[in-house]
């Protein structure tokens, strides 16, 4: 049996967020990741679009808390501790020069993710911290205040274990058995499958709109960039409602009614009187050529035909029922939402540890001493922009301090 002062069982970001650190607070400490697969961290290689979005410009904790569904009241302490500007710190100090882009996402200056996964890689060999691939976890227990951990190839002991394992059923499987408490996981950010002719001609169109479920159930809204794909809907606008609704959605199985408006901002009742007057100002035109609301040319066209108008009539032949048609495809549109899919490669769960049983001042179980948890593998997620991350940034930080005694 191979003994560690600090066993980190998870080769993804948090795992290795944790290791470096606890590494660098004390250099003489032996530490070990045990990553079940052949290769590290496979999820940040993917992870915005293959750039990496490491974190979000969002500097005061309070705002950035809220941008989690789950975990919001509890990582409002931690992001005290340690958040954005130092997640960049961190990462500049390394060598790994950032930038924020317009939407407040940050990315390393590379746009490669391969840049973050090297610098990871780096600083654990020059740390000397052991990685450990191809092995799969298949038992652990505490004995005589040590960790005992079985794996696939081998067994190992080490006073100290730090859990960040993501979604894996198999290693909350193991905890349940230590009585902690599992929340079953749910799918958390993923897009909406729509099959509807009004959008079926026009995937890779992107425009600001705000999304509401129209459920007697579910009662949310957002406001953000959709994009539509070949599929249904995605971007921003619609991430955001499948975090927040991530349970309720499952509950109806994935299929409900959205309302978009398209022209955020303004009701049926304030787009008619605009089209009325529309209606005078362009009298001759077509109605269909002449795209208004600097909305995108494609997507004017094809409200305006789901209004019951025809590809030759002018603004002036627009009659009454008509121009409510036009206001309400514009402002309240309906849209028959028919299951979900993955966003890009990132899978993200609602779902896992109770957060009750962790002390979020050092990301240690309440139940086992000891016994560390970051990142996924905990009932937090975040909506899309780098959030997922800031948590296991965050996580391991302090549980890398905590094991440390720093």
């Amino acid at each position: 049996m191979q003994h560690f002062d600090i066993i980190i069982i998870g080769g993804g970001a948090a795992g290795f967020f944790t290791a470096i650190n606890a590494a660098e607070f004390n250099p003489n400490l032996k530490i070990a990741i045990l990553e079940r697969g052949k290769e590290v961290l496979t999820k940040v290689k993917v992870s915005g679009g293959g750039r990496c979005n490491v974190t979000h410009a969002e500097f005061i904790p309070k705002e950035l808390s809220t941008n989690y569904p789950r975990g919001e009241k509890e990582l409002l302490g931690p992001f005290h501790s340690f958040m954005t500007g130092d997640t960049m710190e961190w990462f500049e100090k390394r060598g790994i020069q950032l930038k924020i882009e317009d939407d407040g996402r940050i990315f390393p200056v590379s746009d490669d993710s391969q840049s973050i996964i090297n610098c990871f890689l780096q600083e654990t060999e020059r740390l000397k911290i052991q990685v450990l691939k191809s092995h799969a976890v298949q038992a652990f227990e505490q004995k005589n205040n040590f960790w005992e951990i079985k794996t696939s190839k081998g067994e190992f002991s080490a006073e100290k274990m730090m859990l960040a394992t993501g979604s894996n059923p198999k290693i909350w499987n193991i905890l349940k058995k230590l009585d902690h408490k599992i929340i079953e996981p749910v799918p958390s950010l993923f897009t909406f499958n729509i099959k509807d002719d009004r959008i079926k001609d026009l995937p890779g169109i992107a425009t600001e709109a705000v999304v509401k479920i129209n459920s007697k159930k579910v009662n949310l809204e957002s406001k953000g960039p959709l994009l539509i794909t070949h599929w249904g809907m995605s971007g921003p606008g619609i991430l955001k409602l499948s975090a927040w609704g991530a349970r309720d959605l499952e509950k109806l199985n994935y299929q409900f009614q959205i309302m978009v408006n398209w022209l955020p901002g303004y009701s049926s009742e304030e787009i008619l009187d605009q089209l009325k007057e529309l209606k005078t100002k362009f009298a001759k035109q077509q109605v269909v050529k002449n795209a208004q609301f600097d909305l995108p040319k494609r997507l004017w066209r094809s409200l305006v035909l789901a209004s019951e108008v025809n590809e030759v009539t002018t603004w002036a032949d627009l009659n009454k029922s008509q121009l409510q048609n036009l206001s309400e495809q514009l402002t309240e549109g309906a849209f028959h939402v028919n299951g979900k899919s993955t966003f890009k490669e990132e899978f993200v769960t609602a779902g896992g540890l109770d957060l009750k049983e962790v002390n979020f001042k050092t990301f240690e179980s309440k139940l086992h001493k000891n016994l560390f948890l970051a990142g996924e593998i905990l009932n937090i997620d975040a909506i899309t922009g780098g959030f997922n991350f800031q948590n296991a940034w965050t996580g391991g930080f302090l549980a890398a301090k905590a094991m440390t005694g720093n």
